[in-house]
């Protein structure tokens, strides 16, 4: 299966469990090594991953935080890792509306907070593209409307957006374009109107 995403663009990823969508964006954000095939991000390969760390921001489904430390440390030592100037992670923290929270130990915030941290700690290096795996699972709806407006947010600076999503609500309210997996393969590409209207949103939702 081939595809590709033009800059700018907002695209949700969806299909059954087990359909490959985690694990295309773990492959996009290099945490996997592909067994064959080739991805290139902006003329950079996917083996490149210190040249990808700048390209790609990745908030996993489950937050790869450091719990015990505060919100400040883990913004720090990110920014280190990633080679983002300090004055990011100031940024980061108002930006995100996290600075009440800046000494708190990860473990003591709520999943939207958590959540939140994730969000800005993958923008620390201000990459082009941003992946979200199931970017409200487990959120309240009020939190999760905070969470669209950050994504509309960060998509309305330029940035590509790609998510995994198993929420019609939140595919209606986020998509410019929707992929749908089965077994590893795209079987559905096209804008939200076609499919909603399709085969597969029915086999999926209904």
């Amino acid at each position: 299966t081939s595809f590709s995403v033009d800059r700018g663009e907002l695209i949700a990823i969806v299909g059954h469990n087990g359909a490959g969508k985690s694990t295309l964006l773990k492959l996009l954000a290099s945490w996997l090594v592909p067994d064959s095939g080739q991805v290139t991000v902006e003329g950079v390969e996917l083996r490149d991953r210190l040249a990808l760390v700048r390209k790609i921001g990745f908030v996993p489904e489950t937050p790869n935080l450091h719990d015990a430390f505060s919100v400040d440390y883990n913004l720090t030592l990110f920014a280190r890792l990633f080679g983002a100037p300090a004055a990011r992670i100031e940024d980061t923290l108002q930006e995100f509306k996290l600075a009440p929270y800046r000494r708190s130990a990860v473990r003591t915030l709520s999943k939207g907070l958590k959540q939140r941290v994730s969000i800005g700690r993958s923008l620390l290096a201000d990459p082009p593209i941003l992946l979200l795996d199931e970017p409200t699972s487990a959120l309240d709806f009020e939190t999760t409307k905070d969470i669209y407006r950050l994504i509309h947010r960060v998509h309305a600076l330029g940035k590509t957006v790609l998510f995994t999503s198993h929420r019609p609500e939140e595919i209606k309210s986020l998509a410019t374009r929707i992929l749908v997996l089965h077994e590893g393969a795209v079987v559905f590409d096209g804008i939200p109107d076609a499919y909603f209207q399709s085969s597969f949103y029915q086999t999926l939702y209904v």
